[in-house]
């Protein structure tokens, strides 16, 4: 009998047969003398549509929601049926006797799998391999300690829960607001609240109002300080006040009343989880959140050089401590080689920090294989992405960055000032990362104050007054979330996991409901109504998190299935209720000057990769066309997106819409794009070719004729 192994995709079940001796290809699988591989093409097997419960289902109408069928059914997603047909097949052929999981080691990669198992009413044993990583090592290890596919089932419960919770709220609620208020309106139990969450900044935003504040600085020849009032604010906001401390301040003599020093220890970071990765590859290196997600998996599955990355640990575990060093060794090269290589001489220091049990669940913290690295193997962004991963392992056998920090506080005619300064005493981890700066930019005087260097100074010393001066600013308003600071917000309020926060964000901009500016997130008019128009109860994270949190307890074997949906249930039939009484109205956002040339009806202006695109909106139409808009070659220096190419009076332009940044084509520029440049050469090396044969045979001919 053979062994049947699922893998998630072709590029898995490929490496798999090859580790496990099947070499015979086939279209759909791969066969060996006791394996045979087959894939899933990520799912193969869906929730079913309202429309495979009843016919008129088909058609969205308000009277029928909210739609909560029973008991869900499954069916089979037509774009990969093929695939579906042929694990099938492989499913009931008898010399099939067992089959292995290898599909993701996650909840959705146990989920499309059991769904598969269920829609081919697999009766025989199965057994799941859960790796981290996709060397050969860690394949072979899998294979040799695989685990009961029961151990598994709260898993495939809480997936199954997710699942449908999502169809229940995501389904019904959507249906509801595109119904009544007669425009494609999306919602969600993840994507509704973090739209919340951004549209409440940016409330915040609009209703702040900024003042003019004042800041004085006593300057005492070798150092400054800076005047703090009782509460310990620095700022001044009566320009009058400001001004009557200058004079009182001005040539006065005053004491050191307080001086503190203290050493401070800085342990290192602690290994990267999804979440956090994504935070820094945002911040550091501008990736989006999906970006940083799609080259990490290329990182694991196709380099096979860094371990499982859809996690929520920054901890790794005591059975991998013996390994430490190999994944140190291998990456040893190139510049991180003198950080490796000194600590490969001696016992690594392996802290709490670095490996803890009790905090790991599923998966390990993202760290490198032990496999070897060809960095010229790697594109821009592997290299970048990979580096952030090396330098932040090497630095967990690193000790505490130290130094001592200088607190002064000086009186002076019944006024405090004070001043603090930092010196390194050891750099510690912070070594491996160069001077990169690692921590969220700080502003202010207190990133100024806390990096500047003090003289030697005592408590009692008297000081005077050489110049004090007035500094000037304006409060400013709470910044727009970028994604690292979402990213932050919606794993702080539970909402999502670390394997689904970058697609919510995707769903977010793919439906005109937030929009990129620059690094920044700004609602769009659809988005601003739809908050609105949205239950209540899914504007905020509070809901979303405790459902999240229940499906975490589903998973731990603590909570039931039925109850949470059960909940969900409910929640469905009130919040479809709550859409149906509104008494709100919805006005498109993004309404054109154009009309219709078919039925006169206002066209809608609709983004897409080729520019604006205008539709009309009017169901019984369909009529569409482009608004002669196309994108040109030239890039945006600042957020690097194709920019639009137009024309006006004097000729013709481009722009960025995002950034409004506008550049002027010369029309004498002899500018010839890398394509034209391209085209020019090979035609060159063509006609260069052609000519030399040409020549050739002419010579041959001759002396063939010279011969006779």
């Amino acid at each position: 009998m053979k062994t049947l192994i699922l893998a998630e995709k072709p590029s898995v079940a490929r490496e798999i047969a090859r580790v496990m001796g099947s070499h015979a290809k086939n279209k759909s699988y791969i066969e060996g003398p006791k394996y045979i591989v087959t894939w899933a093409l990520g799912h193969l097997v869906g929730l079913a549509e309202p429309e495979d419960y009843d016919g008129k289902l088909g058609t969205w109408a308000l009277e029928d929601l909210p739609i909560l069928p029973d008991r869900m059914r499954l069916k089979v997603l037509r774009e990969s049926s093929h695939q579906f047909k042929a694990v099938q097949q492989l499913m009931r052929r008898p010399d099939v006797g067992e089959l292995v999981v290898a599909t993701d080691a996650a909840r959705e990669g146990e989920l499309l799998a059991r769904w598969i198992i269920d829609m081919v009413k697999w009766q025989k044993p199965f057994q799941r391999l859960w790796i981290s990583s996709q060397t050969d090592k860690a394949i072979k290890e899998g294979f040799a300690s695989l685990k009961p596919g029961s151990q598994y089932e709260r898993l495939y419960q809480s997936a199954r829960c997710r699942a449908e919770a999502d169809w229940m709220i995501g389904l019904n609620v959507t249906r509801a607001l595109t119904c009544k208020f007669g425009s494609p309106l999306s919602a969600g139990r993840v994507q509704t609240p973090t739209l919340g969450m951004i549209m409440q900044r940016e409330k915040e935003i609009l209703s702040f109002r900024s003042e003019e504040y004042s800041q004085l600085r006593a300057s005492f020849g070798q150092f400054e300080a800076l005047w703090r009032g009782e509460n310990g604010d620095s700022r001044i906001f009566d320009a009058t006040k400001a001004q009557a401390l200058q004079e009182k301040l001005s040539g006065r003599a005053g004491r050191i009343v307080k001086l503190k020093k203290s050493e401070k220890t800085v342990p290192h970071p602690l290994a990267y989880d999804l979440t956090e990765l994504q935070r820094d590859a945002n911040r550091l290196l501008g990736f989006s959140a999906k970006m940083t997600s799609n080259v990490l998996q290329r990182l694991y599955e196709q380099h096979k050089l860094v371990t499982y990355p859809r996690t929520d640990s920054r901890y790794l575990t005591s059975d991998m401590a013996d390994t430490l060093k190999e994944r140190l060794s291998s990456i040893a090269i190139g510049p991180y080689a003198p950080l490796a290589r000194p600590l490969l001489r001696g016992t690594l220091p392996i802290s709490r920090r670095v490996v803890d049990d009790s905090k790991v669940t599923d998966h390990h913290a993202i760290i490198p294989t032990e496999q070897a690295v060809m960095l010229n193997a790697l594109s821009t962004e592997e290299r970048k992405l990979y580096d952030l991963i090396v330098r932040r392992f090497i630095s967990l056998f690193y000790g505490p960055a130290r130094f001592d920090q200088v607190a002064v506080t000086v009186e002076i005619a019944g006024e405090t000032l004070s001043a603090k300064g930092t010196t390194i005493k050891d750099n510690g981890w912070r070594v491996v990362y160069d001077g990169q700066a690692l921590e969220e930019d700080e502003e202010g005087e207190e990133a100024e104050d806390a990096s500047a260097r003090l003289p030697e100074l005592r408590e009692g010393e008297s000081l005077e007054v050489k110049q004090c001066r007035i500094q000037t600013g304006r409060t400013s308003p709470p910044k727009r979330y970028n994604e690292a600071a979402l990213l932050t917000q919606m794993e702080k309020h539970g909402l999502g996991t670390p394997a689904t926060r970058a697609d919510i964000i995707e769903k977010l901009v793919s439906s005109d409901t937030i929009e990129r500016q620059g690094s920044l997130l700004h609602p769009t008019g659809k988005g601003k109504q739809l908050i609105e128009l949205a239950p209540a109860d899914l504007r905020t994270p509070e809901l979303t998190a405790r459902w999240e949190a229940e499906l975490e307890r589903i998973a731990r074997g603590q909570g039931k299935p039925d109850p949470f949906l059960k909940g969900i249930r409910d929640m469905a039939r009130e919040l479809v209720s709550g859409v149906k009484s509104s008494e709100a109205s919805y006005v498109p956002h993004n309404v054109s000057s154009s009309h219709c040339p078919d039925c006169g009806t206002r066209m809608l202006e609709k983004k897409t990769k080729r520019g604006l695109l205008l539709v009309c909106p009017n169901d019984d139409c369909g009529y569409r066309r482009s608004d002669q808009q196309q994108l040109s070659n030239r890039r945006c220096p600042q957020c690097h997106k194709k920019m639009l190419l137009k024309e006006g009076k004097a000729g013709k332009y481009v722009q960025c819409l995002p950034c409004g940044l506008t550049e002027t084509l010369n029309k004498d520029s002899t500018h010839m794009n890398k394509r034209e440049q391209q085209r020019l050469v090979s035609q060159y090396a063509k006609e260069q070719e052609s000519l030399g044969s040409n020549l050739g045979e002419l010579l041959k001919a001759a002396m063939e004729k010279k011969d006779k």
